[in-house]
């Protein structure tokens, strides 16, 4: 296997576990390129001076890379999908942030991690990504999403109103905050946050979330996943936010139509023995905690 290292470099925590991998990776004689803003923190830190250090680009780094590991958070392995476009390279997440719910592998566990794959002890998880169409700039004009599609206002006061189709058939005017529409990856995100359900990895499913719905009968809705949604933000004097996974466009123009549907591609994420969902969700969120545990 030929590893690519990424991450976010402004995590300081990052920087010993990636130097300590790379050592690991050369004393086994494994194959390895390290993204170039890696590359440049390290140097910046007088620990790439022992070995030479092959560095590329975000997308060179996925052409070159069998697997790519991802130092950080879960917003740093959704960035460095996105870095990297719609290739298949599996990405394994490596958690130097807070929840983890996608980047779930711990520095500690990082070496023994490298050897199952090695091993050819891991499986690849196919995760659903949706794809958004519209807008009237390029930056939507074709965007995918692994957690969510968020149609939101910009903060100023008032409701903002989204009309819905599902399959060309109305389901609903929604009168809110905003309008979330995750995939099941996304539904331990924003959707969560918002009051929506959790949906395993492997449910074929889109969701709908509304944001502080006006109406209080107004309730999150779980869609299939070959439904094809189409959301119209209607006329207004207000501007609003169109963010696909926590990247965000200042839009002015009513009267646009969203359309959102499963996109053709996956993104593809490492999984290890002992990993599963309903393990991470008991850690993560602390299921089956009573208050005489405590939560340190």
């Amino acid at each position: 296997m030929h590893y690519g290292l990424t991450g976010n470099p402004t995590k300081s925590e990052i920087w010993s576990p990636v130097a300590q991998l790379i050592d690991w990776l050369s004393s086994q004689g494994l194959p390895f390129s390290v993204h170039t803003d890696l590359v440049e923190g390290l140097r910046a830190r007088g620990q790439a001076d022992a070995y030479p250090l092959d560095a590329r680009d975000a997308v060179a780094l996925t052409e070159r890379a069998d697997v790519l590991l991802s130092f950080g958070g879960d917003g740093t392995l959704l960035r460095v999908a996105h870095a990297t476009g719609a290739h298949d390279t599996p990405v394994l997440g490596v958690n130097i942030g807070r929840l983890g719910f996608l980047a779930d592998i711990e520095v500690e566990q990082l070496t023994k991690a490298v050897a199952a794959i090695e091993a050819g002890n891991y499986t690849v998880e196919e995760r659903m990504v949706l794809e958004i169409t519209g807008g009237p700039r390029t930056e939507l004009a074709r965007e995918w999403a692994l957690n969510e599609f968020v149609i939101d206002r910009s903060g100023a006061a008032g409701l903002i109103h989204i009309e819905v189709e599902v399959d060309g058939v109305p389901l609903n005017t929604y009168w809110a905050d905003g309008l979330i529409m995750a995939t099941p990856t996304g539904s331990t995100a924003y959707s969560l946050s918002s009051g929506g359900p959790i949906i395993a990895p492997g449910v074929d499913a889109i969701i709908l979330t509304p944001i502080a719905p006006h109406t209080l009968t107004v309730r999150p809705i779980v869609l299939p996943g070959t439904a094809t949604i189409t959301a119209r933000v209607q006329d207004g004097d207000q501007p609003y936010v169109c963010a696909t996974d926590g990247r965000s466009v200042l839009l002015e123009e009513h009267g646009l139509t969203f359309t959102v549907e499963r996109a053709a591609h996956t993104v593809n994420l490492v999984k290890l023995p002992g990993q599963h969902f309903f393990k991470t969700l008991r850690t993560k969120l602390m299921w089956g905690r009573r208050p005489s545990d405590g939560f340190s």
